[in-house]
């Protein structure tokens, strides 16, 4: 391993140029070269229930190169060439793994998020152009089939479907029992539906076409919540290799298992974890179809952890919230360290994991369009709680106004990033979309992230904000603009203005502000039904919805939104203080130049300072005492 425990280290790692660096030049030769050192070694596990009794399937670094090849062959003779898309609307599976790896060397790969609604799916099959789909097979407590069959009608590119039948995870008597209340699933499209499994198992086991060598475009990952015209940010091998190579190169070896209950649409997943592990031959383990999600995993986690003999743990804030809330009832003595991402962890529960677990926790930052990772608080270094770390070798970060120039040490712009994993030639698919997304310093182009930051004397970088105004929840990306164009429709509202509010356990949940019509009638509870049955997705549905006289606007009539935050966080926040008995309320809430929106907080009685910083330290935005207040 090389040493990343602080700046100087990942300065000595850069003397020797990327370029130089031993790599393979793509996924699949890099696949093959893991295959051949490790084949016997345990690659990828799945369990279709989170039981501790029930048996997972385990595949070999041989058999997932074996299984890859098939996919691919599969992927070709069915018409996909290297420019060819193959999309999946998968939960976690092996199957999933299998067309993820065969879609990246047949062609280019597009996951897609299963939980987004009929008209999603078709618009992002639409965008990537796929011609091959795989998904699901009708089955038990799951609507993916039936959703992607109606997507199809609206996907005329798509000429085959492939089923994956997750029935074969199952034995008797359960097998018998979901076959026989396995939903029916009719279909209105044209295209062709084929056995996933049974047409792999036509394939060679060896590729039948020569594999690319070359740098090019291999995936195509959605950016959050979409409506009408995605954004498709794109993927090439270098980049894909980047991320693995990171793993491999600073944390992961053929001893290490890791523990990732985050879906296989989601960078993280593909990119950060399973990426490293087809680099450094790590063992991955996904629990369950949906994750974290699925029914029992939280439940059955600590013991799942030790069956599997697990070294990392994967996860994300509203995860680790959620595993707080159980009792740490395992052998935990083999995990070395957990890493979570996605979105800001709050203080308090970094602190309550970390003690309840007994685990290192590391917080790191990443983003789609940069193929994912930018930074980590350094391993075996100091970490800085509240920050995202330092930036990975390779990867060069900038805090940039809006003209391109850096502000003064230490103050806040926007955070700008330059790796292998940014493509400088356009990050999304629709060219519209790549204008003002970077900057140029030198003769290297900086992406544009749209998340505001800091760097400190140190080299740490501190998100502080988002310049685009996405609600981040639980990790998930939520356009604003769903939520006040659906509301923009009821005949009483005149304008809206949708904010992520300060959520304990997903970090932002979705809230409106609406300004009515002048004489319009109607109530919050009228409107968030509304809102309820408009907004496709589900993860956009207002949590809260509040009708004031006007909303705040800016000199071109704009909604000026932080004065919407600065209402979310005081009531929120004394909601939270309320709720604990305690004597404190939020005097007023103000920009930090430094910090971002900081609620400044002023006693109402006898309180102690530990008890508020317990409350409100499960939030992610900060807080300080109100000025003259005794801390």
């Amino acid at each position: 391993m090389l040493d990343f425990s602080s700046l100087e280290a990942r300065g000595a790692i850069q003397d020797v140029s990327w370029d130089d660096q031993p790599k393979p030049a793509t996924f699949y030769e890099m696949l093959s070269e893991t295959a051949r050192k490790f084949p016997d070694r345990p690659a990828v596990s799945f369990q279709l229930t989170s039981s501790l009794k029930d048996k997972g399937e385990t595949v070999t670094w041989s058999e997932l190169l074996s299984r890859t090849n098939q996919a691919a062959n599969l992927f070709r003779s069915l018409g996909i060439a290297e420019g060819d898309t193959v999309a999946y609307v998968l939960p976690n599976a092996s199957e999933t793994v299998w067309a993820l790896c065969g879609g990246l060397v047949a062609g280019v790969v597009s996951p897609i998020n299963p939980l987004l609604d009929p008209s999603q799916i078709a618009a992002l099959l639409r965008e990537t152009g796929a011609k091959v789909v795989v998904t699901l097979k009708a089955f038990p407590k799951t609507d993916v089939p039936q959703k992607v069959a109606k997507a199809l009608e609206d996907a005329p590119d798509v000429h085959t479907v492939l089923e994956v039948d997750l029935l074969r995870y199952l034995s008797p008597p359960r097998s018998w029992v979901a076959g026989m209340i396995r939903p029916k699933n009719p279909v209105a499209h044209k295209a062709k539906v084929l056995d996933f499994n049974k047409e792999l198992s036509r394939q060679p086991t060896t590729l039948t076409f020569e594999p690319s060598s070359e740098d090019r475009v291999a995936a195509l990952f959605h950016t959050g919540g979409t409506t009408g015209m995605p954004k498709l940010a794109q993927h090439t091998q270098s980049g894909i290799v980047y991320n693995g190579w990171l793993g491999a190169a600073l944390l992961f070896s053929e001893e290490d298992v890791i523990m990732c209950p985050l879906p296989m649409f989601h960078v993280f997943a593909v990119h950060v974890i399973f990426m490293a592990c087809a680099r450094s031959g790590t063992h991955v383990v996904f629990p369950t179809p949906q994750g974290y999600r699925g029914e029992g995993v939280f439940d059955n986690f600590w013991k799942l952890c030790e069956r599997y003999g697990v070294t990392f743990l994967i996860t994300v804030p509203t995860a680790i919230s959620a595993l707080m809330q159980r009792p740490v009832d395992a052998d935990l003595s083999k995990i070395k360290m957990a890493f979570s991402g996605s979105s800001p962890l709050p203080v308090e529960l970094f602190k309550r994991f970390e003690k309840a677990a007994g685990i290192e926790l590391l917080e790191g930052y990443g983003l789609t369009e940069c193929t994912c990772l930018v930074s980590i608080n350094p391993v075996g270094g100091e970490k800085k709680i509240g920050s995202v770390g330092i930036p990975f070798p390779y990867t060069e970060v900038l805090i940039l106004k809006d003209d391109g120039t850096e502000p003064p040490s230490g103050e806040v712009a926007e955070i700008c990033v330059s790796n292998p994993g940014v493509l400088e030639t356009g990050t999304y698919t629709d060219p519209s979309k790549n204008e003002n997304l970077y900057h140029t310093v030198g003769n290297r182009k900086f992406l544009r992230t749209g998340d505001l930051g800091r760097v400190d004397e140190d080299g740490y970088l501190f998100i502080t904000g988002r310049a685009k105004d996405l609600i981040i929840r639980g990790g998930h990306n939520i356009d604003p603009a769903e939520i006040e164009e659906a509301l923009a429709g009821h005949e009483a509202v005149a304008m809206a203005g949708a904010i992520g509010q300060p959520d304990a356990h997903a970090g932002e949940l979705p809230c409106v502000y609406v300004e009515l019509v002048e004489g319009a009638q109607t109530s919050e509870a009228d409107l968030l039904a509304y809102a309820k049955e408009h907004i496709g997705e589900r993860a956009a549905h207002p949590k809260h919805l509040e009708i004031i006289d006007e909303l705040p606007k800016t000199a071109v009539g704009k909604v000026f939104k932080p004065d919407l935050r600065r209402r979310a966080i005081t009531r929120v926040y004394d909601a939270a203080l309320a709720e604990a008995g305690l004597n404190a309320r939020v005097a007023e809430v103000v920009e930090d130049k430094h910090r971002g929106l900081v609620a400044r907080v002023e006693k109402t009685g006898e309180v102690q300072e530990g008890d508020v910083a317990h409350t409100l330290g499960a939030y992610t935005r900060p807080w300080e005492w109100a000025e003259g207040q005794v801390a």
